[in-house]
């Protein structure tokens, strides 16, 4: 039994290692101050976020572009109480989420880009922070490649708390693997809240259409789907300034929850690549929750187990590493006890999301 774990385990290897080479060939991109071209309507999707809203707005006002160059839509998924927009210089406005599909996300997206009359949407959340120079390094990039949809990066503003530090390992893991399947040329995962590409893509695209049964996903299957038909057009934005930063859940429950929600799509990935190497990582975790019981009922002597936490940690810190000196400015903390968490953690959502339910924004889901 101790080489098929040890087996296991080299695959897993094998697999991260392709996701750190694949890092490395995104090249990372600055804006060069190029007189800004592109016209931008920001959507966000929300529910009771009046408390996120204004900061969201506020940052927007900050933005380091022509604000006639950009328009923010607001979309109310029957918010329990009616958000009332301050007045901004950049045009703002709310529109009520139309309801046709499981996907309330989904539904609102579609819902405001039947308002949209520029070439370029991008998304965000309501919880999200952007910096001054966002829009601007999405169109300088745009200027500058012959490009789609771009993806890019989405970090958390952290407090000092292991809860905290524990979702920033493991949103810094996905950013990793997000990136190195760009850099691999399989993009197949990519993060909602920063999310930018043509109206006319999405169109030809016909939206959400075979996944809207699926409540979340309103960013991976419209990616799969664009790489899949427009492989060149696609890409990752590795840039600093255009890193959005959005807030860590408050407790436990709502954490397994969002990652519930998250991993409940993966079985209907129409990328392979992603399917396969979800499969991968899942197989690493479930290895290494087996060899410590293994290491617990006295099956693998001490050493034994020190070696295959060792094999394993050290590259899986090498893409934690990397992927955190692009997305923060600060190291992770608490990263010794977050990795041996976080397995039990990811296995006990995978095997969750493939039979229960969870909650979102105050709704019940189902598989």
């Amino acid at each position: 039994m101790s080489w098929v774990l040890f087996s296991i385990l080299g695959i897993y290897i094998i697999a991260i290692g392709a996701l750190i080479y694949g890092f490395s060939k995104v090249k990372k991109y600055r804006n060069e101050n190029l007189k800004p071209q592109t016209n931008f309507t920001i959507i966000v999707p929300f529910r009771n976020e009046a408390e996120n809203l204004p900061n969201l707005l506020k940052s927007f006002s900050n933005l380091n572009y022509p604000q006639d160059l950009f328009r923010v839509i607001l979309v109310d998924d029957n918010s329990s109480e009616k958000f009332q927009v301050p007045s901004f210089r950049f045009q703002v406005s709310i529109i009520e989420n139309i309801r046709v599909s499981n996907s309330p996300k989904k539904d609102a997206i579609s819902t405001a880009i039947q308002h949209v009359k520029t070439d370029w949407i991008i998304t965000t959340d309501a919880d999200c922070l952007v910096s001054e120079n966002w829009l601007l390094t999405f169109d300088n990039y745009i200027q500058q490649n012959n490009v789609s949809m771009l993806a890019g990066a989405v970090t958390y503003k952290c407090e000092n708390s292991f809860l905290d530090h524990f979702q920033q390992l493991d949103l810094t893991s996905l950013q990793g693997a997000t990136i190195g399947s760009f850099g691999l040329k399989k993009a197949f995962m990519c993060n909602g809240a920063n999310f930018a590409y043509k109206k006319s893509l999405f169109e030809n695209l016909n939206g959400f259409e075979g996944n809207n049964k699926i409540a979340s996903g309103d960013d991976v299957f419209l990616l799969q789907k664009a790489a899949n038909l427009y492989p060149t057009e696609v890409h990752y934005l590795k840039a600093k300034d255009a890193i959005v930063s959005t807030k860590p859940t408050d407790n436990w429950k709502d954490l397994f929850y969002q990652r519930v929600r998250w991993a409940s799509k993966t079985t209907s990935y129409q990328s392979n690549f992603g399917k396969v190497l979800g499969l991968m990582v899942f197989g690493g975790n479930l290895n290494f929750v087996i060899g410590f019981f293994f290491f617990i009922f006295g099956i693998w002597p001490y050493p034994f187990f020190i070696l295959f936490v060792f094999f394993k940690f050290i590259i899986d810190f090498v893409l934690l590493y990397i992927t955190n000196q692009f997305i923060s400015k600060s190291r992770i903390k608490s990263l010794v006890l977050s990795s041996l968490l976080y397995p039990f953690f990811s296995t006990t959502v995978a095997f969750y999301s493939l039979f229960g339910t969870y909650e979102w924004k105050g709704r019940r889901f189902g598989k």
